[in-house]
């Protein structure tokens, strides 16, 4: 069993590791994390001394026992624990404390589900749920812990649903949804941070003492900083050490905290960033946290990665594209911008399918008044003098050129200037009396409100209903500010963020549900919304709004670290590039946009037959690795090229027989040094031959012996190299 209960400990075990907690004097404490160790009860590692200032819990005179040492669950406000959180209520007669002791539990078969929030679900996995009640008897506040482990992906889960069982409200001011406790400080904080255009930069740093945090208060889980963090030994490497990582399912404001504590013991915490935070609960109401993905690793930071690309492929993403190979698109966004009608399209597309493109997506500007960024939004009507003609027109040429197509939508936003802002104003989210603060000339509809979603759901139906519309890329072009809502009472204000985010999932789920064959891709100015709630939704995200090739091995290394290749919106752009101005090679940007899901951004009537050419090869060789890429183990060979002359990655089938070497050689220099990469993930006794050559190696020897790069004749040169197993 992956769950067991013996004299009230809890030992939840996966292949490959165990996580125990065990009811102590009536508090839940923290015993384990780690390497598989059995059901043996590890409290022992628990060493109970009198620290000074650290107080006893009620009716226990042992000096040395004090909650502010011991290492807990889910510790609450007050009651002598000093470090970081996971709960605080402001109750009726103005106290914040909260003391959680232990009531029951239950061992349940299957996933548990989490009302309105994404979450795992078990699909074909064998997965077992145990549920904890805590309670104040004080305060009739109760929590119920919820963990559910899938033992093949050595993936535990945990969230939690708070629940007021008192006679009097209460307000939640903070409800993280996770505490992991280690009894040692001796780990580095890893850590992915960017900015627009430069998303999920990794950092690495040792732990010390206070403090490490890292999230988002600007509503959406942002370019800024990602919802995903390790906690690593300081030796640990892509194929060593231990490693934890936590990913919070959840594209709101969050925060991700280490603190190193006076007894040089670590505190994890995860959970909604509690800055403008606060949540009413009358009798019997409850709040449910989103869940948090905790995985373990002793074998380093790569196998880390692919416990976490297995979950989300298989168990967080969904529907029909979840596995179905998805189309090869053109996107006309750096092709035309807003200067496009139906016969720039149509021209886009006919040479798209001469080269094997297999959908068209017509980007911004398709309705209202949208000439430019600053009207428009929110008037979710085609411009018929724009395409000069209907929608389905367009779309009906599309598909007898033999495309498929896709069209954008910034659902979220609203521009001052458009019919719908006019009639509606208070839709917005804005402060009565106070001029708002614009972000991209536009400002952000409140999605905490039903008649909202209502009305924009039903604007999206009629367009998505009105031709044989295939994809939708869902946009969000700014974060949120002046949050206010003018459904909600003063006092609950602080609910508005978090309400937003759950009228942003209800919407989701109502039109995945409408239109189950429509490829959805999330993209928030790229990603600044990359996370694993949204991939619940959207199988595939825009990774980011640079395109530039030698940028995005950084920002597609950096990704790598918790979400699969086939999350990722990667298209080969136009040089020179438009945001860094760099020309890179074709063959250079379409290896790099391999790794991900596969398309084009560029105006391609206008390319060189050459590039044509290119492009036609390009095409073939994705089909041919498509499975490859997208359902293989990915192996980061290399860094993300701040350190190596190179950046490398691989890609091997589950029956090892196939792996394809992926290398973009950065700086190329006279009387040139030889470089070598070494794959891994091979079998050791298997023969293996390079796809187009006769040279044959075995697997051990491409892994320790290495592969010679082949010296490149110019900077940010790219080559693939394909092993196919001898029959």
């Amino acid at each position: 069993m992956a769950i067991s209960c013996n004299n009230q400990i809890f030992s939840l075990h996966t292949k490959h590791s165990t996580y125990q907690m065990k009811v102590d004097r009536d508090f839940l404490i923290h015993t384990y994390y780690g390497p598989y160790v059995g059901d043996s009860d590890m409290s022992y590692l628990a060493r109970c001394i009198d620290r000074g200032f650290s107080g006893n819990p009620d009716g226990i005179t042992d000096k040395g026992y004090s909650l502010d040492t011991q290492l807990l669950e889910y510790p609450s406000y007050g009651t002598g624990d000093f470090r970081n959180d996971c709960l605080r209520v402001a109750y009726a007669d103005g106290s914040q404390v909260t003391d959680l002791k232990y009531v029951s539990h239950e061992i349940k078969e299957g996933k548990y589900g989490l009302e309105g929030l994404p979450a795992m679900y078990q699909g074909e996995e064998n997965v077992q749920t145990l549920e904890v009640v805590l309670q104040d008897v004080y305060k009739k506040l109760e929590v119920i812990l919820y963990y559910g482990v899938f033992e093949n992906l050595d993936v535990i889960t945990r969230a939690c649903k708070i629940v007021n069982k008192g006679e009097d409200k209460v307000n939640l001011l903070r409800a993280y949804s996770m505490c992991l406790d280690f009894n040692n400080k001796d780990m580095d904080f890893v850590h992915f941070y960017g900015r627009h255009a430069m998303e999920r930069i990794m950092e690495r740093t040792p732990l010390h003492h206070g403090i490490q945090s890292v999230g988002s208060r600007r509503g959406f889980s942002s370019h800024q900083h990602n919802p995903f963090v390790v906690l690593c030994a300081h030796d640990a490497g892509e194929a060593h050490g231990n490693c934890y990582g936590a990913s919070f399912v959840y594209s709101g404001n969050f925060a991700a905290e280490a603190e190193v504590t006076q007894a040089d013991c670590t505190r994890m915490t995860m959970g909604i960033h509690d800055a403008q935070f606060q949540f009413e609960l009358q009798p019997q109401e409850s709040f449910t946290a989103p869940e948090v993905m905790l995985s373990f690793s002793s074998e380093g930071l790569g196998t880390l990665s692919r416990n976490y690309h297995k979950a989300i492929r298989y168990h967080i993403c969904r529907g029909k594209y979840k596995t179905a190979r998805r189309p090869i698109l053109i996107n006309n966004w750096e092709a035309t911008y807003f200067n496009f009608n139906t016969e720039k399209l149509l021209d886009i597309a006919r040479e798209a399918k001469k080269l094997g493109i297999e959908m068209l997506v017509m980007d911004d500007g398709w309705f209202g008044k949208r000439e430019d960024d600053v009207s428009g939004l929110g008037d979710w009507f085609v411009n018929e003098k724009k395409l000069g003609g209907k929608l389905k027109d367009l779309v009906d040429g599309v598909n007898e050129i033999g495309l498929k197509f896709g069209i954008w939508f910034e659902p979220e936003m609203i521009s001052e200037d458009s019919d719908l802002y006019r009639a509606h104003p208070d839709w917005a989210l804005k402060i009565p009396g106070r001029a708002p603060t614009r972000g991209r000339q536009q400002l952000v509809l409140d999605f905490s409100r039903e008649d909202v979603r209502t009305y924009i759901f039903d604007r999206m139906c009629e367009i998505l209903e009105s031709s044989n519309i295939e994809y939708v890329k869902w946009d969000a072009n700014r974060h949120l500010t002046d949050v206010w809502s003018a459904l909600l009472p003063a006092e609950r204000q602080g609910e508005v963020f978090h309400r937003f985010i759950l009228g942003l999932y209800d919407f989701l789920e109502k039109i995945t549900q409408r239109f189950p064959n429509v490829l959805f891709e999330g993209c928030s100015g790229g990603g600044g919304r990359f996370d694993a709630g949204m991939m619940y939704y959207h199988p595939q995200i825009w990774c980011s709004d640079d395109t530039d090739a030698v940028e995005r091995l950084e920002i597609q290394y950096g990704t790598s670290f918790a979400y699969p290749v086939s999350t990722m919106g990667a298209h080969v752009s136009v040089c020179p590039n438009h945001q860094t101005g760099r020309s890179v090679s074709m063959k250079t940007r379409g290896v790099v946009a391999m790794s991900g899901t596969f398309g084009y951004e560029l105006d391609i009537t206008k390319l060189s037959e050459e590039d044509k050419q290119t492009v036609k090869e390009q095409i073939e060789a994705f089909k041919k690795y498509y499975d490859l890429i997208q359902n293989g183990d990915y192996y980061r060979l290399t860094d993300d090229g701040r350190k190596s002359p190179f950046v490398a990655w691989e890609f091997v089938s589950a029956d090892k027989k196939e792996a394809l070497l992926n290398v973009v050689v950065l700086r190329t220099k006279a009387n040139p040094i030889l470089h070598t990469v070494y794959a891994r993930g091979l079998e050791a006794d298997m023969m293996y031959q390079v796809e187009g050559s006769q040279e044959k190696f075995s697997g051990a020897a491409l892994m320790n012996g290495g592969y010679p790069i082949p010296v490149m004749g110019d900077d940010y040169q790219a080559v693939q190299i394909h092993l196919l197993v001898c029959e």
